[in-house]
């Protein structure tokens, strides 16, 4: 099976994690160009009036085109406090978020200057909770037509088809109120689920 191509992704969606969970290696996208509305820099969960968006504000590249991996995070706004406010607010009445909490609060108390560096080290962790090991490769130059290319098809705004992913309904703490919201941050599945977490990337992941 050839790899398949993904951008980074801050919390990335359960999409996203399936490509980890099912390809043999993942190649992640740091030679394109920065493109703004994307789950570059947001992610969706679930919280008591339904799906949040929480987005990091990025520094205006000097620049029209810029390198993922030289997009720099902005302090503006306060966005770290209120994001673990807002995560907190969602899911501390969830399973297994008292669980995993400590892991995931140094992140919103350090500062970092990527945003790759940024998600990447989410990513990392996350991978570790779900006890999952992907083979993450880099991309050093960007191919605009790529086999398995998930890249734009991941995408909070326009998704493209895609024939490798099902999502299957799990239990979400608001799910009486707003029904089940499918496909949110890669975090709502892990604080409600657990270590079933992985059973549910298995089941959601189609077969190529």
């Amino acid at each position: 099976m050839k790899p398949a191509y993904i951008s980074t992704a801050y919390l990335g969606p359960v999409q996203q994690y399936c490509k980890m969970f099912r390809f043999p290696a993942v190649y992640l996208e740091t030679a394109e160009n920065y493109q703004k509305q994307t789950y570059r820099n947001r992610c969706v969960i679930a919280g008591a009036n339904g799906a949040l968006t929480l987005t990091i504000p990025v520094i205006k590249p000097d620049s029209p085109k810029c390198l993922t991996k030289d997009i720099r995070i902005s302090d503006h706004g306060n966005w770290r406090h209120l994001h673990w406010n807002a995560i907190v607010s969602a899911y501390n009445m969830s399973a297994f978020f008292e669980y995993y909490a400590d892991d995931f609060a140094p992140f919103y108390n350090r500062k970092y200057h990527f945003l790759l560096d940024f998600n990447e080290e989410l990513r990392s962790l996350i991978c570790s909770l779900l006890d999952i090991e992907p083979n993450i490769l880099y991309t050093n130059e960007y191919l605009p037509v790529v086999e398995n290319d998930f890249r734009e098809a991941i995408n909070p705004r326009h998704p493209k088809p895609d024939e490798t992913f099902s999502p299957v309904t799990y239990y979400q703490v608001f799910k009486d109120k707003h029904g089940f919201l499918p496909n949110l941050s890669i975090v709502d599945l892990l604080f409600n689920m657990g270590p079933e977490s992985a059973i549910v990337l298995k089941q959601s992941s189609l077969n190529l």
